[in-house]
């Protein structure tokens, strides 16, 4: 593995997490939205990451560098909750209203996790630079 390829895994990595931190953002912000149809509710999104190994890709010839790739979002199948709010503007025949299924200590979590995973990468990402400078410097 050459010094590149820890550049390539620690940004794509980075990239993950930033796609992570703002779907819990986005699923924050929609948590308290609520509509008259169970239909309409808004569904919390969590990104799917698929791992990408330098072996498999030497193997099937491809040129993807190793890393995190995003692969795709996941949309939760969560019923969302129902409240009886019948002085709601937005609630139906019924007077209730119906909100995502969405808990902001899980959110939070998911991006603290996230904040975290990305410091790390920095991390890396620093400690690789580091090095190529120091090893530049031995010949001084």
């Amino acid at each position: 593995m050459s010094l590149s390829n820890i550049f390539d895994i620690a940004s794509s990595g980075m990239t993950a997490e930033t796609t992570r931190i703002s779907a819990s953002a986005q699923n924050m912000t929609n948590a308290n939205v609520v509509v008259g149809n169970p239909a309409q509710a808004y569904q919390p999104k969590y990104p799917i990451f698929e791992a990408i190994q330098e072996e498999a890709n030497r193997w099937m010839g491809d040129k993807t560098s190793p890393g995190v790739k995003v692969r795709g979002t996941y949309l939760s199948e969560a019923p969302p909750t129902m409240r009886y709010e019948p002085n709601n503007p937005v609630a139906d025949g019924n007077g209730y209203v119906y909100a995502p299924n969405i808990s902001a200590v899980e959110e939070m979590a998911n991006m603290i996790s996230a904040s975290k995973s990305y410091q790390i990468d920095v991390n890396i990402f620093n400690m690789a630079k580091q090095l190529i400078q120091r090893t530049l410097q031995i010949g001084q």
